[in-house]
């Protein structure tokens, strides 16, 4: 019996005691059952007596009592208590609770998806950046967690669109072509310009593959090495992020709406909606009537239309796309910008709570040798994603900055998150998948397959703890979709590795010595296979391989 069935048949438990008319209440749509956090307490436990009490105008122990007399003569209920103030803990049967690892089985790659977020088309903005120098450790905290939300997002059911924001318009593009220039030419970098290690890098790549750019000079050189370098500098983003395993769908380039007019378009349309007005010269936006704590310019007294601009068409751009809800992840210097663009929502005539959402992450620090070592995209001492990823790894990248909420200021130690040691988290949860691929072998190689299950067998309390929490794997998921947190499945990842690892120590999948292979082996082989599984599973979700060896 999965969490979700058996809230189904608390809610069919509930009906039956009002159709009796001994209970005066609405039938509520859901009920919630949670796994308590002392196994002592049973298997599941739900709060719905406490809940129906007061409108029923009943002592919740009395609800309570009403509802265990018929819960405890459902099927798969082994014991239903009535704890505290009227808490209902329930324990499934041996037999019931079991199934799940079937179920699990079966599923294979499918089992934790669900239809939570169907029919929501959602559009997921992350590492939006200039392309004027590569990914950086500043990018590289929503580079796992945008990932990861996109995958959680879809395996709960969503429509979702990855997007990269391309900021190619502008004049630090200007000013990267200059700096290419002058390191093509053997001039020193104009002192605005870009001076990283990567900038002769990427000017010597450019004029080997087009040695005619060097006969340029002045404003024609300035040109041509933009728009080769802009390129060039787009193609290494994207194999950067693709190396860390993060997939975009769409890369959408801020030039294309200033050569489209979809800029002017959306300055037309929000003046029409009232909110555009004209001072000192300038185009302003009336951003203070929603929020903001000042108006913003659009279009400057010299015609130079504003970053706010583009922002503005490019929210109406993905309204226009049918997005119903926008998902903006900035980083930690970006807060100014929540109450802007929520102003830019509504003065398009959205309301920004439906279809608005922005999330700011905090910065990461890395450690090597206890020093923290330090990051300028300008000064050269830039520490890039690949730098990340050479240091520790994709998987140990990944899962670290996995593991914590997006607002959390994480101080990460390159030694600690590549030990291979239990202390680290991705080690363990990792070492938990190879040991149940290794149980497997062990296991056929003396003949246990899953040709048996008996689930009634599986009645150690270990096996209890281990399946409950196999069976809670859905509504993890769902649960770190619906509330935009990776990290709620790193953190069920390493505890139900460390419910295997008990289990697996207690419980034997194969026989001592010369002891026969019985029925209750094969069945443990069931949960072992399950249990690879979910591992395999909530890993993909995190962009996390799953070794079968370590």
């Amino acid at each position: 019996m999965t969490p979700a069935e058996l809230a189904e048949a608390v809610r069919s438990a509930v009906a039956d005691v009002v159709a009796t008319g001994a209970l005066a209440v609405d039938v509520p749509a859901e009920v919630l059952v949670e796994r308590p956090k002392n196994p002592e307490h049973g298997d599941y436990a739900t709060n719905v007596a406490l809940r129906l009490a007061k409108p029923a105008g009943r002592p919740p122990r009395e609800v309570a009592e009403l509802l265990a007399e018929r819960l405890r003569a459902a099927s798969g209920i082994e014991r239903v208590d009535i704890a505290g103030p009227g808490f209902l803990n329930i324990t499934l049967g041996a037999a019931s609770l079991g199934l799940v690892a079937r179920q699990i089985v079966e599923a294979g790659r499918e089992y934790g998806r669900s239809g939570q977020l169907a029919g929501q088309r959602i559009n997921l903005e992350f590492v939006s950046a200039n392309p004027t120098g590569p990914v950086h450790l500043g990018h590289t905290r929503w580079a796992a967690l945008g990932d990861s939300l996109h995958r959680l997002l879809e395996a709960a059911g969503a429509e979702v669109t990855a997007e990269h924001y391309i900021n190619d318009f502008g004049s630090q593009l200007d000013k990267f072509g200059a700096s290419l220039s002058a390191a093509a030419h053997g001039r020193p970098v104009p002192e605005d310009g870009y001076h990283g290690d990567y900038v002769p890098e990427v000017a010597k790549q450019l004029v080997d593959a087009d040695p005619a750019l060097l006969d340029l000079d002045g404003d024609e050189a300035v040109a041509a090495f933009r728009e080769a370098g802009y390129l060039a500098m787009v193609a290494k983003v994207r194999a950067s992020l693709l190396r860390f395993r993060v997939h975009f769908d769409v890369w959408f380039s801020e030039r294309t709406m200033h050569e489209s007019g979809a800029v002017d378009a959306a300055i037309d349309r929000l003046r029409e909606q009232g909110h555009v007005y004209d001072a000192d010269g300038a185009v302003w936006l009336r951003t203070t009537g929603f929020g903001d704590d000042k108006d913003r310019v659009l279009v400057r007294s010299n015609g130079e239309k504003t970053y706010f601009a583009a922002d503005a068409a490019y929210y109406l751009d993905k309204r226009g796309r049918g997005f119903e809800r926008l998902v903006y992840m900035l980083g930690a210097d970006h807060h100014g910008y929540v109450n802007r663009v929520r102003a830019i929502a509504a003065c398009a005539g959205d309301d920004p709570d439906q279809t608005l959402e922005v999330l700011i992450g905090q910065l990461v620090k890395l450690l090597q040798d206890g020093e923290e070592l330090r990051l300028s995209k300008r000064a050269g001492t830039i520490v890039t994603l690949d730098d990340f990823i050479d240091l520790v790894g994709v998987d140990a990248g990944r899962y670290s900055l996995a593991r914590w909420s997006a607002d959390t200021p994480l101080t990460l130690d390159i030694a600690e998150i590549t030990r291979r040691s239990n202390d680290n988290p991705v080690y363990y949860v990792q070492y938990a998948h190879a040991r149940t691929c290794n149980a497997q072998r062990n296991a056929e190689s003396v003949g246990i397959g899953l040709d048996v299950f008996a689930p009634e067998l599986l009645d150690h309390p270990l096996e209890a703890v281990l399946l409950t929490a196999l069976s809670d794997f859905p509504r993890v998921v769902a649960s770190a979709a619906e509330l935009r947190a990776p990290h709620r499945v790193a953190r069920y990842l390493e505890d139900l590795a460390g419910h295997y690892h008990r289990w697996y120590d207690a419980c034997r999948i194969m026989p001592r010595g010369d002891e026969p292979i019985e029925a209750v082996n094969r069945t443990r082989a069931w949960v072992n296979a399950a249990t690879r599984q979910v591992l395999a599973n909530g890993l993909h979700l995190l962009g996390v391989d799953a070794p079968e060896r370590m």
